[in-house]
């Protein structure tokens, strides 16, 4: 199957367990119609570059997916009805990288500090 790497941005005023929660949904979505989740990454609450619906800030996750394209398009579907997410945007990949993703390298690497 294709592999994708899918971020989505939740609005700021929901919590991180909302935002799990939102995760869980789509990661179950994904596997019951025969897909599988290899990695989440939650980038935590950041920053946007602008306002997007009146929101200034913004949950960032990170999920690897490996699913066929109409599992990602009854995904992307569903996403498209959840009026917490403001943004999505999904990726078609040739390998998922072993390693963190650069945000959490940044993330980690300021925590050192």
């Amino acid at each position: 199957m294709p592999l994708y790497e899918h971020v989505y941005l939740a609005r700021q005023d929901i919590t991180t367990q909302q935002v799990d929660a939102i995760t869980k949904t789509i990661e179950e979505l994904i596997k019951k119609e025969g897909g599988k989740v290899d990695r989440i990454e939650y980038w935590g609450l950041r920053q946007l570059s602008y306002k997007i619906k009146k929101n200034r800030k913004a949950h960032y996750t990170l999920m690897n997916i490996d699913a066929s394209s109409e599992i990602l398009t009854e995904v992307e579907r569903q996403i498209s009805l959840n009026e917490n997410i403001l943004r999505h945007l999904t990726l078609k990949v040739d390998k998922f990288e072993d390693k963190p993703s650069i945000m959490m390298e940044g993330r980690n690497h300021d925590s050192n500090d």
